[in-house]
């Protein structure tokens, strides 16, 4: 007896994910989410730069002043609550310093230039299509940063947007490096705050847009671009309140888990997906508190782990505990 519904995943038998791969996740707060699992198995990632951004124009715009190296001045800041924020990035960045947060945003753009010139994979996690129009400059932004709400008007990204602004994201980054693979995938975080009929349209029409770009005959879009289905095994294999967090709406960590298993079946190679395996075993060690840390029997244990993490830099300099 089958008690869930299964989504039917294969590996993926071209571009795969391994130790040598850059990858740079951007997107919703579910990137962070799968960010976090890339950076404890020790992969070269960079996760969301701006912070969380959370529709394809907010991406797209940041993605092309980093290109550009379009970078930040004062006349792009706002001063609310004694802090200075930008509106094409999150809060995460605010300051109390306007030189601090220029600085800061313009070290981003220059990072994120490098890791996108040099990165095997992009990760695009897409969380809504409702944006916010800055009513004084006309321009849709990132985030609001709690400045009156009647200084912005809301609107609802078509599905020819939001394909049109994917397309534009992967023809401005195969300009500068031509190898690079997009991975898209949808949040599923629901943002009821929106309404519930309202978060269904909005989920609805990135993930129409998603398929209308990657069935485009575009040699520029078919080349390396795939859809991974985090919102279809949240939705179906995950349907239970059991696993989300207190607010029902946010996975939890069991799912977040979960979800991290079907992507690492489908995205990682074998030899990465050993390699994972002895670096979640040394994560392991290294957490386990001893009773009596003076004994000989810890010494020879940390002596035997520090060797294990030898080995495992030989093989991959670029990992470190």
């Amino acid at each position: 007896m089958k008690l869930i519904t299964e989504i039917t995943l294969k590996k993926q038998p071209h571009n795969q994910i391994d130790y040598s791969s850059k990858v740079l996740l951007i997107g919703s707060c579910f990137s962070e989410n799968i960010g976090s699992k890339f950076e404890h198995h020790k992969f070269q990632t960079k996760l969301n730069p701006f912070g969380i951004l959370f529709h394809p124009l907010a991406i797209e715009n940041l993605i092309t002043r980093s290109i550009n190296k379009d970078y930040c001045s004062e006349g792009d800041l706002h001063f609310h609550n004694e802090q200075w924020s930008c509106l094409d990035a999150h809060s995460k960045l605010n300051n109390a310093s306007k030189d601090d947060l220029l600085e800061t945003l313009n070290a981003q753009i220059d990072a994120t230039y490098n890791q996108l010139i040099s990165a095997s994979h992009v990760i695009i996690t897409l969380g809504t299509s409702w944006v916010y129009r800055y009513i004084a400059s006309d321009k849709i932004v990132a985030n609001c940063h709690k400045l009156p709400q009647k200084q912005f008007l809301k609107e609802l990204l078509s599905v020819e947007e939001i394909a049109e602004s994917l397309e534009a994201i992967i023809t401005l980054v195969g300009d500068i490096n031509p190898n690079v693979n997009f991975i898209f995938t949808v949040s599923p975080v629901r943002h009821i705050k929106d309404g519930y009929v309202e978060n269904t349209l909005s989920k609805s029409h990135l993930i129409g847009a998603v398929h209308e770009l990657l069935n485009q005959k575009s040699s520029i879009v078919n080349r390396q671009s795939y859809y991974f289905p985090s919102f279809e095994i949240m939705m179906d294999e995950l349907r239970d309140y059991r696993f989300y967090n207190a607010d029902m709406l946010h996975p939890n960590q069991v799912a977040i888990d979960y979800i991290w298993e079907k992507f690492k079946t489908v995205w990682l190679t074998d030899d990465a997906l050993k390699t994972s395996e002895m670096v979640t075993s040394i994560q392991a060690k290294k957490a386990h508190r001893p009773f009596n840390p003076t004994s000989q029997a810890h010494q020879d244990f940390l002596i035997k782990l520090q060797s294990e993490i030898d080995d495992l830099h030989k093989k991959h300099p670029h990992i470190s505990f």
